[in-house]
């Protein structure tokens, strides 16, 4: 498992999708309703990032963001309805790694956990889909061993789609995540992809999924039976 992630959100549906998120991310990710045992979660889970809600029932996201720095070294992600600069900067200001406002999109803040735990250190910049390594901040693809050249705007989705390993990714994210913008030809990223399902080469790793997007995964190869294997019988007719 990776880095341990705590999401303090009292919004069950919110709380249960961003542990799901940051679980398929490759976390070991974990949530709670509130911050009433704040301390004894820091002491007994020892997360290295927690995505911290503002606001919670009792202590709020500010005062349990106190409680985090107190005890803990852990990254903290605030996520809150409040989008007013005011409540940002005091977040900031008191601590914050980052601040993400709902309604978000699940794979930005996924994204933005990943980008505040490099800094710190805290996962490894490696990613492994099958027999493909994308360490983009290293500059280095490899596939089977062998190294693969790519643009730097490949390597940008390429990383972007490692992060998302195994989940669906639309064409306007990947516009939003490597490009910086929604308003794009879309053909871009059809380009783009093609290129880079070229050079990652076979078996492929890069899926279309029609009408939805694109997915980076290893689709397990079908099992075969053995040469000498005995083929199987028919199956008999069941007396009238």
């Amino acid at each position: 498992m990776g880095a341990r992630v705590l999401v303090v959100e009292d919004a069950e549906a919110i709380r249960a999708a961003v542990v799901a998120g940051l679980t398929g991310a490759g976390y070991d990710a974990s949530g709670c309703a509130d911050g009433r045992d704040l301390e004894s979660e820091l002491a007994g889970y020892r997360p290295d990032l927690v995505v911290l809600d503002v606001m919670l029932p009792g202590r709020d996201g500010f005062a349990l963001l106190d409680v985090v720095r107190r005890h803990s070294d852990a990254g903290v992600v605030m996520l809150t309805a409040r989008d007013g600069v005011d409540d940002r900067l005091r977040g900031l200001h008191g601590g914050a790694d980052d601040y993400v406002v709902k309604p978000f999109v699940l794979a930005e803040l996924v994204a933005r956990v990943t980008a505040v735990l490099r800094r710190m250190g805290r996962t490894p910049s490696t990613v492994a889909v099958g027999d493909l390594l994308v360490d983009a901040a290293a500059g280095s693809v490899l596939r089977g061993g062998t190294p693969i050249d790519l643009t730097a705007t490949e390597l940008r989705l390429l990383d972007y789609l490692a992060a998302q390993r195994g989940r669906v990714v639309s064409k306007g994210q990947i516009l939003t995540r490597v490009w910086g913008y929604t308003d794009y030809d879309p053909n871009l990223v059809e380009v783009h992809i093609s290129a880079l399902r070229r050079k990652l080469g076979e078996p492929r790793l890069l899926h279309t999924v029609r009408g939805l997007g694109y997915v980076l995964r290893a689709e397990p190869e079908p099992a075969r039976r053995p040469d000498n294997a005995e083929p199987e019988p028919a199956p008999r007719p069941e007396p009238s």
